[in-house]
């Protein structure tokens, strides 16, 4: 029988069962320095089509789907202020103390700045609960999904796996805007 991709297999199936039940697990977190509190990147067995499959999540906050909105629109805008726009890239000298920015770098640095802080002011930008599937993932299945929780840990996690396999995630259709922390000043 001919699998779309190897997280189809029943024997990577089979073992990531293995895996989760010695782990006395739903998921497994996939290692990454990309996982933070706000962002997860994890495996779990789920259903499609009525039969089993891994997932490939990634679950991240509604505010960090938000920040990375803001950033994504600021960032397209500096494209078209600033035609050589290639990104900012931050490089460190042989010390790991950052080299300071060409000036160009820190003019558009600062313009993506004023453009976020005009964005969130205006209420521009406004972002809701999503889950996607991508059925033609490298492995398994992808499914990126933003949840409007504060941070994300363990607990939320199996709760979203719980509820994704029982068909019961219920995701909230209401849009959110948030506000950057200020940092204060001493």
């Amino acid at each position: 029988m001919k699998y779309p991709n190897d997280g189809f297999l029943p024997k990577n199936i089979e073992e990531l069962k293995q895996e989760l039940k010695s782990n006395n697990k739903s998921f497994k977190i996939i290692p990454s320095e990309d996982n933070t509190d706000e962002y997860v990147n994890f495996y779990f067995i789920g259903k499609y089509e009525g039969k089993e499959v891994i997932y490939d999540a990634v679950l991240y906050t509604l505010k960090l789907h938000y920040q990375s909105e803001l950033y994504e629109l600021a960032e397209h805008e500096a494209a078209k202020k600033f035609p050589n726009y290639q990104g900012i890239k931050y490089n460190e000298d042989e010390n790991g103390n950052l080299i300071p920015l060409k000036a160009e770098e820190e003019e558009i640095g600062w313009f993506i700045t004023e453009m976020i802080m005009d964005m969130e002011e205006e209420g521009a930008v406004k972002v809701q609960e999503f889950l996607d599937l991508d059925t033609h993932h490298d492995y398994g299945i992808g499914l990126d999904a933003a949840l409007n929780l504060e941070s994300l840990d363990e607990k939320a996690i199996e709760d979203f796996v719980e509820a994704f396999n029982e068909d019961s995630l219920k995701l909230d259709d209401t849009f959110y805007t948030f506000e950057s922390e200020e940092e204060e000043e001493d």
